[in-house]
């Protein structure tokens, strides 16, 4: 049988699929639907120094093929999730790796040697692009702030360190570069594309807060141009997000030349799709005639 298990530099994972920050929960919500201890790894949903609010609502709307979200990092803060998630979510039988979001890379830094207490925990998520905040500055999209604040985060923990990176820029291997070079063990490419909804009746946007972030399928070409471009200029391993909903869309982000995969938004309408792709994947490597699954990342054969 092919050898799922994936190597993200100091990452080791049972297998390439993970499921993405913000649209599991803290993992209790799913555990009707089957065995955590098929998912490659667990993302729990972004955790800030103190509690947020979020913005005001409404905060999702469905559109064509995709869903905007304005959540803005609703959370009971760093504290609460260790007290209430923490242990829980260790003991779930797959890797656990927190999402962090701060207003500046001190908060960041503390977080991340508050967690790295935690000897357990697979690794840390840098949510350094989300577009539905305000206060602070969206290191995302700036490569020289990218690079600082992954350096500093990488200097204050022993855990792996994941950049998040935001596709809302002009040059993303720019900015993916210096982050490989800061310390970052693996890219998370990408998160969501900014976007409006309009009631056109009204004259206003449907979300509380205007602009949102765009996921599901419709971003998926997009996510893949991505991956292609920064596996091809930047030797560090990337996870692929971005509309995956089948074993297919997976496969597209391996060959494209990620080396795991995150599952969002079609956590909202299929709950238990993440712990069947890995049944799949072994499936088709199989049928591949692939011994591992690092036989099939970056296979794409690209012009010229």
């Amino acid at each position: 049988m092919p050898d799922l298990s994936v190597q993200l530099n100091r990452l080791k994972l049972k297998n390439p699929i993970l499921v993405a920050s913000g649209t599991f929960g803290y993992a209790r919500e799913m555990k009707a639907f089957a065995d955590f201890e098929a998912l490659g790894g667990i993302i729990p949903k972004t955790i800030t120094p103190q509690p947020r609010m979020g913005n005001k609502p409404p905060r999702t709307v469905e559109t064509s093929s995709g869903l905007l979200n304005s959540i803005g990092l609703d959370n009971d803060g760093l504290e609460a999730f260790i007290a209430k998630h923490m242990d829980r979510l260790l003991g779930m039988g797959t890797a656990v790796i927190a999402n962090i979001a701060g207003r500046n890379p001190e908060e960041l830094v503390m977080m991340a040697k508050r967690l790295d207490e935690f000897s357990d925990l697979a690794g840390l998520e840098l949510n350094i692009s989300c577009p539905n905040v305000s206060g602070g500055v969206d290191y995302g999209t700036n490569a020289k702030l990218a690079a600082e604040v992954v350096s500093q985060v990488r200097e204050a923990t022993s855990l792996p360190v994941i950049a998040k990176l935001t596709p809302n820029v002009t040059n993303i291997v720019e900015i993916a570069a210096a982050a490989a070079e800061a310390g970052a063990d693996a890219l998370s490419l990408v998160n969501t594309f900014s976007g409006i909804v309009i009631d056109w009746r009204r004259r206003k946007p449907v979300l509380g807060n205007a602009f949102g972030g765009l996921s599901g399928p419709a971003i998926k070409p997009l996510a893949l141009r991505i991956v292609c471009q920064v596996a091809k200029n930047v030797d560090v391993p990337i996870i692929g997000i971005g509309g995956i909903q089948s074993i297919d869309d997976v496969m597209e982000f391996l060959v494209a030349g990620a080396s795991a995969v995150q599952v969002g938004t079609a956590n909202f309408y299929n709950p238990g799709l993440s712990f069947k792709l890995a049944a799949e994947l072994n499936a088709i490597l199989e049928e591949q005639g692939c011994s591992s699954v690092s036989d099939i990342v970056g296979s794409i054969q690209l012009p010229g």
